[in-house]
């Protein structure tokens, strides 16, 4: 396959209580479908909130397997839990093995990977990080064999939430799990790239697109599809609108662009709560 065309969704954050939400999806459906990628990737957070209804991840596979191409999945945190981190509050609804598997029964699985176009795509579950859970030692074993497997094939890498701000050591986001992969599991990942020829990283979580590159490693923000937050409830570090990204991959080097399906509209989560069906 001399090229290959990869269209990134985020934070879908589906259920069927928020219709508004629902029509943004169909858009990025109808996109989809004249677009016709080769594959689409979620990463995460396809659910509103899947750890306290199970429905709202049912919804959001039906929607999701209407697709008419094939589709690869990551959990975020509204799928499954979210990490608990070095510094800090334990969250909320902490990641649970019994989330998890609940993911990959009605889902599929929560990390793989896959080669095309010369290169090896490697889909990761961020939310087990820092857990403590048996299954996030195993997936650092397993992405261990993966980067060093690739045989010279560049590597993109795709996970629900981003690895950092600007820098590594960014003093703002060195101890929080809530908006980036936690310490010390972070400082962990981060070296493992940067041994490997990983050219892309691809995360969503932050509602907010971002584009920027770090080394040899180009890190992009996926927008949500669904839904932004108010300068009220998180201070501005990107563009809040809503979206997806398109890639292209040839052997060797890609393509990004940045695109906002027709009809899709920037809902706020505030004003969501208010009216939920519009």
């Amino acid at each position: 396959m001399p090229e290959f065309r990869l269209t990134q969704i985020s934070d879908t954050h589906l259920a069927r209580r928020f219709t508004r939400l629902t029509e943004n999806f169909a858009r990025v459906a109808e996109h989809i479908g004249a677009d016709r990628p080769d594959l689409v990737v979620n990463t995460g957070d396809l659910a509103f909130d899947a750890p306290t209804g199970k429905t709202d991840l049912e919804f959001a596979k039906e929607l999701h397997d209407a697709l008419p191409v094939p589709v690869r999945h990551l959990p975020g945190n509204h799928d499954i839990g979210d990490n608990p981190t070095e510094v800090g509050e334990a969250p909320k609804q902490p990641v649970s093995e019994a989330h998890r598997q609940n993911f990959c029964a009605l889902i599929g699985e929560d990390r793989w990977q896959f080669e095309a176009a010369g290169w090896r795509f490697i889909g990761l579950n961020s939310l087990v990080m820092n857990s403590g859970l048996a299954i996030d030692a195993e997936q650092f074993d397993w992405l261990a064999g993966e980067l060093s497997g690739a045989n010279g094939k560049p590597i993109a890498l795709f996970l629900h939430k981003p690895l950092f701000l600007d820098l590594p050591d960014d003093p703002e986001t060195i101890g929080t799990a809530i908006r980036y992969v936690p310490q010390p599991a972070r400082q962990r990942l981060i070296g493992m790239i940067g041994r490997a020829d990983v050219r892309l990283v691809a995360s969503g979580h932050v509602h907010q697109r971002r584009d920027f590159t770090y080394r040899h490693t180009r890190h992009v923000w996926a927008p949500s599809a669904s839904f932004i937050l108010s300068d009220k409830r998180q201070e501005r570090i990107g563009i809040k609108e809503t979206g997806l990204v398109e890639y292209r991959f040839q052997p060797n080097s890609f393509e990004v662009r940045h695109v906002k399906a027709a009809g899709q509209v920037d809902i706020d989560l505030d004003e969501l709560f208010a009216n939920p069906k519009g």
